[in-house]
């Protein structure tokens, strides 16, 4: 009877965490990007925008939420902290700092998926 509790159990812990859904986007949509100008500016929530760092504007998201960002032309993914409010441009769901947005890709916008928990 030994010999059976390990692959039993081994079993069940498979059957339990294949029933765990695969991360659904949270949105889906067109991001920009931003950063000359605003280098040193406050953002929204305070601190001192920043290009090179991994963050973003968000116009509902908590700020320090952490959103992984999916290129889904290329498939390429970032996580990102939010740390401002925006984009203010119609049809826009995400701004990034420059140093995401150059790792995605993306030049002037590009479609992504938004996944919050990164």
């Amino acid at each position: 009877m030994k010999f059976f509790k390990l692959p039993f159990a081994a079993a069940v812990v498979a059957c339990a965490f294949s029933m765990i859904p695969e991360a659904q986007a949270a949105q889906r949509g067109a991001a920009s990007w931003y950063g000359p100008g605003f280098h040193g500016r406050r953002t929204a929530s305070g601190e001192a925008f920043n290009a090179n760092a991994m963050t973003a504007a968000h116009r509902t998201l908590p700020f320090g939420t952490r959103v992984r960002v999916v290129n889904e032309r290329t498939g390429r993914s970032v996580v990102v902290r939010i740390n401002d409010r925006g984009p203010y441009a119609h049809g826009r769901i995400i701004d990034l700092a420059a140093a995401p947005a150059r790792l995605l890709g993306v030049k002037g916008t590009s479609y992504v998926s938004l996944h919050v928990g990164g």
